[in-house]
C-alpha cells in the first residue's frame, strides 16, 4: 500500500496431566507455517489457551512445561481434549517450517470468519462510533497481521477482507497479530463493493486511503461509524473501490520516500481516527 488515506462520516478435569512424547516414526507430521490451522509463538498460543480456544494438538519444548505462563493452562487444555506433545527445538522448527516458534506451536480448527451482517451488528453493539477496516487486496500476511494487531490495540471493531486475490487468516497472520485475533473479528466477503454498500446502509461513512490527491488526513473530520478502506502494497485501493467511498484521504508526506508500508499507513490512519474520537469526548 502506498501512502494512504481514510474515508469519513466442559469435560471433567483429570487429577494429573501426562504429556505425550512426540514419536516421529509413529506419526510423520508435515505442517507448513502458512497453513491456516497452525499457530506458533508464545503470545498467539497463550492467547488461544487463555480464551479456551479448542487446540487439536500442542507442541511444546520441555522447559516451557513449568513456565508460569503455561503450567496452569496446559492442564485445562489436556482436560479439553488437546494432545500435548513434548518436542525439541529441531522438531518444532520442522513443524513450523523454521519459523520463529519460541518453543511452542499448536494446530487449531480453521479460523472462523464472521458473516458480514454479524460483524456489523457486533460492531454497533460494541461502540456508538464503530470502526471497521476494509482491506482491499492485502497480499502480505505480515502486513495483514500487523493491521489486525494495531486495530485491536486501538479498540477498533473488526476487519473485512475479500475471498479472492488477497491473503486470508494464515498461521503467519496469526503469529504477527500476536494473539489479537482472539479478541478481534474478521469477515470474509465475495465482493467488497457489495460489502461497502451494506456498511453504508448500516450507517457507516466510508473513507478510502490513497497515495495523494485525497483530503489531508488530519484535516478531515473523521466521525460517526467509519469504514476505513486500505489498499494493497503495490496498487493501493482499486478504482472501483475508490468510487464507492464517501471520502478519499491521504497522509501528508514530507520526505523523499514516496510511499509507506500498508500496515504503517493503516496504523497512522487508525490513530488519527482514535485521536479525534478522544478529543470529541
Amino acid at each position: 500500500m502506498t501512502s494512504n488515506s481514510f474515508q469519513k462520516p466442559l469435560r471433567k478435569k483429570e487429577n494429573s496431566v501426562h504429556y505425550q512424547e512426540s514419536n516421529q516414526e509413529k506419526e510423520d507430521i508435515n505442517i507448513e507455517s502458512d497453513l491456516p490451522d497452525l499457530i506458533y509463538g508464545c503470545y498467539p498460543v497463550l492467547a488461544a489457551l487463555e480464551n479456551n480456544h479448542q487446540l487439536n494438538r500442542l507442541y511444546i519444548i520441555g522447559k516451557l512445561l513449568h513456565d508460569n505462563r503455561f503450567e496452569s493452562l496446559l492442564s485445562q487444555a489436556k482436560a479439553n481434549g488437546t494432545v500435548i506433545d513434548v518436542v525439541d527445538n529441531n522438531r518444532l522448527s520442522q513443524i513450523t517450517n523454521f519459523a520463529n516458534h519460541q518453543g511452542v506451536a499448536a494446530t487449531v480448527a480453521p479460523y472462523e470468519y464472521l458473516e458480514l451482517p454479524e460483524l456489523i451488528s457486533q460492531a454497533k453493539n460494541d461502540s456508538d462510533n464503530p470502526v471497521i477496516i476494509i482491506a482491499d487486496g492485502i497480499n502480505d500476511p505480515h502486513n495483514l497481521g500487523a493491521i489486525i494487531r494495531t486495530a485491536e490495540a486501538l479498540g477498533m471493531q473488526g476487519l473485512i477482507i475479500p475471498q479472492r486475490r488477497a491473503v486470508g487468516i494464515t498461521s503467519t497472520v496469526k503469529k504477527v497479530a500476536a494473539g489479537a485475533l482472539e479478541y478481534f473479528s474478521v469477515a470474509r466477503v465475495v465482493n467488497l463493493q457489495n460489502a461497502i454498500v451494506e456498511l453504508k446502509e448500516a450507517g457507516f461513512w466510508i473513507y478510502g486511503t490513497i497515495a495523494d490527491s485525497g483530503n489531508v488526513l488530519h484535516k478531515t473530520k473523521l466521525e460517526g461509524a467509519i469504514g476505513l478502506v486500505v489498499g494493497s502494497e503495490e496498487k493501493g485501493i482499486s478504482q472501483s473501490t475508490a468510487k464507492s467511498c464517501d471520502f478519499l484521504v491521504s497522509i501528508p508526506m514530507m520526505g523523499k520516500t514516496p510511499s509507506l508500508n500498508a500496515s504503517v499507513a493503516t496504523a497512522i490512519c487508525l490513530y488519527e481516527v482514535r485521536r479525534q474520537q478522544l478529543l470529541s469526548q
